[in-house]
């Protein structure tokens, strides 16, 4: 059993990229909700239909041994989004049948920041395991464990998503006939609500002490809602696919290797495939860093530095046994990490610092990187146009360097649409990085600015479970 909250606790966490673990043999889901507690449309619904948020906050992938991994970067939620929940459903039998159902939250240097075990699930076959929710202008998770014996259209319905159609917004509370409920539920009532009817959006704790009619009133509660609503006035359809959704690289939990001057490190149990090493090396003269075939035989340099106190994140090519070698010439004490690509930086408007080789992402239309770079080495920038690329064991051609220059220099690059990784292959020194210009996506969507309407393969595609 994990050691971690129970349900109801909470704890803040960093506001920084997250990896939540889910599991095991669930169907995963993620909710983005506003204070109200609903979903704005289809977009915020991220399921193994639309793995990832038009934000490119969330995104959902499979994972080893019946888990799924969710990125939840915080940084990058929405200000209108007060909070992430996370869903767990079964297409067959109850939750109570599923091994282990947990969630684990891994920080961005891949250690535990907290977990929670669902011990006490029963008949319902859609729970909110946990949430990730805004508090004092950071994050906090919470072990929420709330299940929904009606499986995912009453979880849905009580989100704001109508299982028949788009999402819409209800009426907060509506008088409903209903046996009595307990006395601390009516304590809660709000003014106008007749006495008796049970909330529309009851609390956790509410919807414990509710009996089997109250239950049965409360769906019919939303139905009429759903019936007396006005229909929605009629958008036009907004051109597919969503340029924000990127799938490149394999997903895994974060590996760290320590050590001191020259070694061969070896990392088991990868997933084939493009990785990030992060290398950092505490000493003086030179460090180098080369991958390993079978053979022991040297690949091309990844890394090749006379810099005092190296710092960088490369790429690195998990062959098909799942065995990455590299070979290590330091002088000093130093720590690997191997990272997915997921983890890599987001390259935005804001004005990014760093030193050294480094991985950066963009997600948005065309537009100019500028780069002030201080050394007086070689700087070197390739990109990677991930655009319709499937094949998460490799990376499209990279083709001529995008800069190659030596020396302290302002640099503007023109980028294509991404999403697009741009590498940092040489720059043993500080810099800085920022977008302007950005432009929306020749489809007309900005992977970097959600939609505000409904995406039609969402719900309907989320709740076919549902309705079996």
């Amino acid at each position: 059993m994990l050691r971690g909250l129970i349900k109801g606790d909470n704890a803040f966490v960093p506001t920084a990229a997250l990896r939540v673990a889910v599991g095991n043999g669930v169907d995963v889901a993620a909710l983005l909700v506003t204070e109200q507690g609903r979903v704005r449309g289809d977009s915020d619904i991220v399921f193994d239909g639309a793995p990832a948020h038009p934000s490119g906050a969330v995104r959902l992938s499979p994972g080893a041994d019946g888990a799924v991994w969710l990125d939840a970067d915080l940084t990058g939620v929405e200000e209108a989004i007060a909070r992430v929940l996370v869903v767990a459903s079964t297409e067959e039998g109850a939750l109570r049948d599923a091994r282990a159902l947990s969630v684990e939250v891994f920080g961005p240097d891949g250690g535990t920041v907290v977990a929670y075990e669902v011990t006490d699930a029963g008949a319902e076959t859609a729970m909110v395991v946990a949430e990730l929710y805004r508090r004092s202008g950071g994050w906090k998770f919470r072990a929420v464990g709330q299940g929904y014996v009606d499986g995912l259209t009453g979880l849905a319905v009580d989100h704001g998503v109508d299982p028949d159609g788009e999402p819409q917004e209800l009426p907060e509370r509506i008088p409903v006939p209903a046996p009595p409920a307990p006395a601390q539920d009516l304590a809660e009532a709000p003014a106008g609500t007749q006495p008796g009817a049970p909330p529309l959006r009851p609390t956790r704790d509410q919807l414990l002490n509710m009996t089997q009619d109250q239950i049965r009133a409360l769906a019919q509660a939303h139905a009429q809602a759903r019936a007396d609503a006005p229909p929605a006035a009629t958008a036009p359809p907004l051109p597919e696919p969503d340029p924000s959704v990127w799938a490149c690289g394999p997903v895994f939990k974060p590996r760290t290797a320590t050590g001191r001057d020259n070694d061969v490190i070896t990392v088991e149990d990868l997933p084939p495939g493009p990785v990030m090493v992060e290398l950092a090396v505490k000493g003086e003269h030179y460090t180098g860093l080369w991958p390993l075939d079978d053979s022991n035989t040297k690949g091309r340099y990844l890394v090749n530095s006379t810099e005092e106190d190296f710092r960088g994140r490369v790429i690195a090519f998990v062959p098909e046994h799942g065995r990455l070698r590299l070979r290590l010439e330091a002088n000093g004490s130093w720590q690997v990490r191997i990272l997915p690509l997921a983890e890599a930086r987001r390259l935005t408007e804001n004005l990014l610092e760093s030193w050294g080789p480094e991985v950066l992402l963009h997600t948005g239309g065309t537009a100019d990187a500028t780069f002030h770079y201080k050394g007086s080495s070689n700087f070197i920038v390739h990109l990677y146009r991930l655009a319709g690329h499937t094949d998460p064991t490799t990376l499209p051609e990279r083709g001529r360097a995008a800069v190659n220059e030596i020396g302290a220099r302002k640099e503007t690059l023109p980028l294509p649409e991404g999403p697009l990784l741009v590498c940092l292959i040489a720059a043993d020194a500080p810099w800085t990085a920022r977008l302007k210009d950005v432009r929306p996506h020749s489809s007309g969507r900005n992977a970097d600015s959600p939609t505000k309407q409904p995406v039609p393969r969402g719900a309907r595609g989320w709740l076919r479970r549902a309705r079996g």
